[in-house]
This record gives C-alpha cells, sequence and structure tokens, in this order.
C-alpha cells in the first residue's frame, strides 16, 4: 500500500492552502492539499494533509517534522487511514447496554 499522504499539525492559524504547497511543493509534485476548517466558522483548525505523487515525495518531506513555520514546530508524519477497524471484533449484533 502507498503511504504518499501526509499529516501535517501545529500549523499556525493563519496557514492557507497556497502556503502549505510553497512550503511542501520543494519535496516533490503534490496531488492534494487539505487544509481542515471549522465547519462553523470556516477558519483553520491548525492541521491538514499533504498528498504527493509519489510516496518518495512523502518520505523526502518527513524532514518537514519539527521545523518551525510562523513560529510553530510542525508535526508531520504518514496519515493514518480514517476509522481504525471501528466495529471489528468484540459482539456482533445487538447487546444489551
Amino acid at each position: 500500500m502507498q503511504q504518499n499522504k501526509l499529516y501535517v499539525g501545529n500549523l499556525p492559524f493563519s496557514t492557507t492552502s497556497a502556503d502549505l504547497e510553497k512550503v511542501f511543493s520543494d519535496y516533490g509534485d503534490i496531488e492534494e492539499i487539505k487544509l481542515i476548517t471549522d465547519r462553523h466558522t470556516g477558519h483553520s483548525r491548525g492541521f491538514g494533509f499533504v498528498t504527493f505523487v509519489s510516496q518518495h515525495a512523502a518520505e523526502t518531506a518527513l524532514a518537514m517534522n519539527g521545523k518551525e513555520m510562523d513560529g510553530r514546530s510542525l508535526v508531520v508524519n504518514i496519515a493514518k487511514e480514517k476509522g481504525g477497524g471501528r466495529g471489528s471484533g468484540g459482539r456482533g449484533g445487538r447487546g444489551r447496554f
């Protein structure tokens, strides 16, 4: 499974998608940038995802972990799949609570 999507956290709240593209494009071609915003206010929640075209570019971009952006130390790592297996295992069907 190819791991070319990075989680980028501890972003300054003023960060835009264009800012992320500028910072991460040095590592390779970017497929998608998704900056997560609050659905009610539209303001940044301080994290996002950068998806590279290649796994090699994503692995190289991990070098941004701990680097500063507008005075904040970035947290950069391989994004985990959403869901985490919820509902697998345990009792099936309708349990009594």
